[in-house]
């Protein structure tokens, strides 16, 4: 079920998905600007964040000292965040007609603890039911580039969190699992290449969401 479909004069739901270093944070001030200089009122968030439990929830899974995290626990602590990050901020939202622009959500469930933990697919999907109520975003903007292109970027940004902290090859399995969610809903999915520059990449990304426009008016 798609956030649109949910109810017809709901707002729509953006997500921005990438790896490290793709340059999300940059693409989100450009998007934000050219979304409301169309007159939509627009919310922007996080994940995990964007409430006051999600906040704490983010300090827990990327604060380097909490090695001792497991696999598990990560998982249960992100769909906690969204759990209630639907509830107190999305939701709300859409059914007042604004939009979502949230850096993250459930795909990244996939691609970290998924495919860089190694949790099973059923495990998250079933989380997915439960916390997310069946909400999906209308539009995914996938940042793709390769990992040491990435991780290059990110290495310039300071001190390194817990999940930066991780191999190469944690975040090849990443990257690999965005792919494959990209290619089995190429309907939902945007892919970016996120090696141009960033004016290239706001340009591919603003033409995706005026596909979006284009469905309200049709």
């Amino acid at each position: 079920m798609s956030a649109s479909s949910i109810h017809p004069r709901r707002g729509k739901f953006i997500s921005l998905e990438g790896g490290e270093g793709a340059g999300k944070s940059t693409l989100l001030a450009g998007l934000r600007s050219s979304i409301e200089q169309r007159g939509i009122t627009l919310v922007q968030t996080r994940e995990p964040g964007g409430t006051q439990l999600g906040e704490a929830a983010r300090s827990i899974v990327l604060d380097p000292a909490q090695r001792g995290l497991t696999a598990e626990a990560e998982l249960l602590l992100m769909f906690a965040s969204r759990a209630q990050l639907v509830r107190e901020v999305i939701a709300p939202a859409l059914d007042a007609g604004q939009w979502v622009l949230c850096d993250r959500f459930a795909d990244a469930s996939y691609a970290y603890q998924g495919g860089g933990r190694g949790q099973p697919v059923e495990r998250i999907a079933e989380l997915e039911r439960w916390a997310c109520a069946g909400l999906k975003p209308d539009l995914t903007l996938l940042l793709d580039l390769p990992v040491a292109t990435g991780r290059a970027r990110a290495a310039g940004r300071g001190e390194a969190d817990r999940i930066e902290i991780e191999a190469d090859a944690f975040f090849e399995r990443i990257r690999s699992t965005y792919r494959d969610r990209a290619a089995a809903e190429p309907s939902r999915f945007r892919v970016l290449d996120a090696s141009q520059s960033p004016a290239d990449v706001l340009s591919a990304a603003t033409q995706a969401i005026a596909e979006l426009f284009e469905g309200l008016a049709a």
